[in-house]
């Protein structure tokens, strides 16, 4: 079996992605055979979260259920850019813990 691609998903606030995408296809995160880039999806959804003591939410106050509208994105990255991938991630996005699942695409 190989795993040498990922599927990364990640959830963040609209104005937000534009930024994201551009970074992530500038390293060639979003190319599928060299004959494609900006290769990602998004999708529109309500997020809910209530921050506790000693949190610093983007968004909510402490103590309190908040939602918000956000963005599902989805991509594939190849196993050599996926730590470059989260470090860019987790510095475009607003919040104090971005949720970033990293799943292994296995070819048989």
């Amino acid at each position: 079996m190989n795993y040498g691609n990922y599927k990364i998903e990640t959830y963040i606030p609209e104005e937000s992605f534009l930024l994201l995408r551009e970074k992530l296809n500038e390293i060639g995160a979003l190319t599928i055979d060299k004959i494609y880039d900006n290769c990602i999806t998004t999708s529109k959804v309500v997020s809910y979260w209530r921050p506790l003591k000693g949190s610093n939410p983007y968004s909510g106050e402490v103590g309190k259920v908040f939602q918000e509208d956000e963005i599902k994105v989805e991509f594939c990255c190849s196993r050599n850019l996926l730590n470059l991938v989260i470090d860019i991630i987790k510095n475009i996005h607003p919040y104090e813990k971005p949720v970033i699942i990293v799943m292994p695409i296995i070819s048989i």
